[in-house]
């Protein structure tokens, strides 16, 4: 197989003069190749050659992460969104770090791009052999003036604002004896309808070994709950036999009721209903692969975002898997599917505040078959847009330089035979994740890749959102691939950010 090289000094005087023609659609395969504009906020990754020296130099906007403490890095954990007078209000499990047993910790964002992370934690597990000694996600409404926080088995704190929270004594749900089991009864959200009084808390639980969603109310003064049945029942021929459906949420989009949960140690789902409580019978269609986990929504009202975090690798010199628990935080836009259901889109923010930069390869790209086309660079912070389409059969992509050897590369494949989309290391014979992607012959699709510091996002027109995580590869050309020749890029571009 046959890597694209660097153009002599002399091509490259040459490149400014030809860049014109190339941008009115010539296609090409690299040759046209360009030398990268070079800008004062670039960071120099040059001598940074290790994965972990690359991870510890980044600066993550997009994708939170807490400050190193003097326990060392935390990391966010399941989220508990809210959103109140025009600012964010999150609250994670924190991992690791000085916290104890994922207390929740809290940031707040009016843009997803600036944080304010809070220092201390806004509520600690028990340091006793307590219910809470080990909290699980949870959720917070407002009733009145009173803040609530449930959590497990169900308990609550309460408090007069979204930052100060006291557990509130001798208050806990236990799991009815309708379920017949006792365990994973958890990750209760909950919902307050002013003109009721009344607080609905949907809680993920099992009943005869099955992962379902169930239903509580309670009135507004957190007295009188009583058990209300169940909302769903996991499809096993769908998402498959787990355990729980982690971090389960209800919200309305266009008129339409939507459930999402997140499969133990998969991926999230949604599924559909007319009313809020279901129940949800209809099949269950995945947003995103397994490294984008237990996002819940939260909205301005006029948008909603699905909240979550991106997880990482223990070890990120690792080329075999992307396991750990909890990450970077992460959100992402809930948008129409245009075919009656909702997809993930960038957050509008991430759009803007952008500058263009000068591609490595020519705006259109046809990839010999085996060819690895360097066509841009990866930034500490960047966008890619531009189009695809295959006239064949054969796998095809982009493929991010890990070491300089070509069978460490590590590649986000499209294979229309396969239905897939997938992230794979050392050349393809690692798979981490895959999401499935429905591609037709001969019709181009737009796309959009966002990746800042280890994490990317690609968006695909039509099809999906695939939240990858690539260490190592920063200030590297990113190569497009075709394994069959079949494949061609269109109407490249790239852009880094104005901050």
């Amino acid at each position: 197989m046959k890597i694209t090289k660097t153009l002599s000094a002399v091509a490259v005087l040459l490149s400014g003069i030809m860049l014109f023609a190339v941008g009115c659609g010539e296609e090409s395969t690299g040759g046209g190749k360009k030398e990268l504009d070079v800008d004062p906020s670039d960071k120099d990754f040059s001598t940074l050659r290790s994965a972990s020296a690359q991870e510890n130099a980044y600066d993550y906007k997009f994708n939170f992460l807490p400050e190193k403490d003097s326990e060392g890095q935390g990391y966010v954990g399941d989220t508990m969104p809210y959103y109140e007078d025009g600012t964010y209000y999150i609250y994670y499990l924190k991992d690791r770090g000085d916290s104890y047993n994922h207390s929740v910790y809290l940031t707040t964002t009016r843009d997803f791009i600036t944080y304010s992370e809070r220092q201390e934690c806004v509520l600690e597990s028990d340091h006793d052999t307590a219910q809470d000694t080990m909290i699980g996600t949870g959720s917070v409404v407002k009733v009145g003036e009173k803040y609530h926080d449930p959590h497990e088995a169900i308990m609550v704190a309460e408090g007069t604002s979204p930052t100060e929270f006291v557990k509130k004594a001798d208050w806990k749900i236990d799991p009815p004896a309708e379920l017949g089991q006792r365990n994973d009864f958890r990750d209760p959200q909950a919902y307050y309808d002013e003109a009721t009084d009344t607080i609905t808390l949907t809680i993920t639980a099992a009943q005869s070994d099955i992962a379902r969603v169930c239903k509580y109310t309670l009135k507004g003064d957190l007295t009188g709950a009583e058990y209300g049945g169940l909302v769903y029942t996991n499809d096993e021929t769908v998402v498959g036999n787990c355990w729980n459906l982690e971090c389960s949420d209800t919200f309305q989009v266009d008129g339409k009721w939507y459930l999402t949960f997140s499969a133990q140690d998969g991926v999230l789902w949604y599924t559909t209903a007319d009313t809020q409580y279901g129940p949800y019978t209809e099949t269950p269609k995945p947003l995103d692969g397994q490294l984008f986990y237990a996002a819940k929504h939260a909205s301005d009202g006029k948008d909603t975002y699905m909240i979550g975090w991106a997880r990482r690798s223990e070890s990120v010199s690792s080329t075999s898997d992307v396991k750990g628990w909890a990450g970077n935080l992460q959100v992402q836009k809930v948008v129409s599917d245009g075919k009656g259901g909702i997809a993930l889109a960038p957050v509008d923010a991430y759009l803007k505040e952008t500058k263009e930069r000068v591609l490595v390869s020519d705006a259109t790209v046809v990839p010999a078959a085996g060819d690895y086309v360097e066509s841009f660079r990866c930034f500490e912070r960047y966008m890619v847009t531009g189009g695809f389409r295959f006239d064949g059969t054969g796998d095809f992509g982009f493929a991010f330089d890990y070491n300089g050897r070509q069978e460490s590369y590590k590649t986000i494949t499209i294979s229309p035979e396969r239905k897939l989309i997938s992230l794979d290391f050392n050349l393809g014979k690692v798979n981490i994740t895959s999401v499935s992607a429905n591609l037709e012959v001969g019709k181009t699709y737009s796309f959009t890749y966002i990746q800042e510091g280890s994490i990317g996002v690609l968006y695909v027109e039509g099809q999906t959102a695939f939240t990858v995580r690539i260490y190592g590869v920063s200030g590297k050309n990113v190569m497009l691939f075709s394994d069959s020749g079949s494949a061609t890029f269109t109407d490249l571009k790239q852009f880094t950010y104005t901050y």
